[in-house]
């Protein structure tokens, strides 16, 4: 939330500014004039501010919601328990000595994600799945300082999906001594990691969101030893459950198996570290 508050006081202070040199341009010019032109000015800003409202509820307003499957796994199962929290959601499964961190791609729903973190919390762990600002990670992307604050966990993980992932990473290259690990789907770090905090990269080879050039770019910034996991198969968008998205390859793999190679991936990192 702190990142809204900060672009909302940069625009009131450009337009401040702008008004306070029109205004010294106005001083200069005979009384009714002055008048006139400030009546402008205030137009002027109340239009603009009336834009950046309007292209920014169009903007947010339109994103990837959880399709039917995503809403099912939201009510949990046998052995997972799914609970509102502050920030969004806890997977409470059978394990309580480690957790994960979520945080869901750009202009995706949270709740989008309930399938694949509710295997992990049957299969591996509790998982708490973070709730983000206009569905934008990088808008809160140290959620989960407080997340860590108010749960009790030998071990903490913490993953994010495309920009998600990328949110987790800058948070991870700021606290490394707090994590036990990092796993990014589809993702990448725009940060040096150092130390040797487990990374794991996970991605499907039919991905056609993932800038692959980026990507390899920004491999320096992980740390050695790192792990990379292609899917054969998978796609971008099938980490979650929201159906396509624009721009995506075509899967040639279910969604309940790109879910399983993840889990398979989380397991097996974990268990060896």
């Amino acid at each position: 939330m702190k990142y809204i508050l900060y672009t909302v006081i940069l625009l009131l202070v450009l337009i401040a500014v702008a008004v306070g040199i029109v205004s010294l341009i106005e001083r200069r010019k005979p009384k009714e004039k002055r008048v006139r032109g400030i009546r402008k000015i205030l137009l002027c800003v109340a239009v603009d501010l009336l834009l950046i409202v309007i292209a920014g509820a169009v903007y947010f307003g339109n994103y990837y919601h959880g399709d039917q499957n995503a809403e099912l796994y939201m009510q949990g199962s046998e052995t997972v328990t799914v609970t509102k929290t502050r920030n969004g959601y806890l997977f409470d499964g059978p394990s309580e000595e480690q957790a994960m961190i979520f945080y869901p791609g750009a202009k995706v729903e949270a709740e989008a994600y309930a399938p694949l973190l509710c295997e992990l919390a049957e299969q591996w762990g509790d998982c708490f799945l973070v709730e983000m600002p206009l569905n934008m990670a990088v808008m809160d992307y140290d959620a989960a300082e407080e997340i860590q604050n108010n749960y009790n966990y030998d071990r903490w993980y913490l993953a994010g999906h495309s920009m998600g992932g990328m949110s987790a990473a800058l948070y991870a290259s700021e606290h490394e001594e707090e994590l036990n690990g990092l796993f990014l789907l589809a993702a990448y770090s725009t940060k040096p990691i150092e130390n040797d905090l487990l990374t794991c990269s996970i991605y499907g080879d039919c991905d056609q969101i993932l800038n692959r050039e980026e990507y390899e770019d920004k491999r320096e910034n992980l740390p050695e030893g790192s792990v990379e996991v292609v899917i054969p198969g998978g796609n971008h968008a099938q980490f979650g459950s929201y159906g396509k998205q624009r721009g995506d390859g075509e899967a040639s793999i279910s969604a309940q198996q790109q879910w399983d190679a993840v889990v398979q991936a989380v397991k097996i990192q974990t268990e060896t570290a």
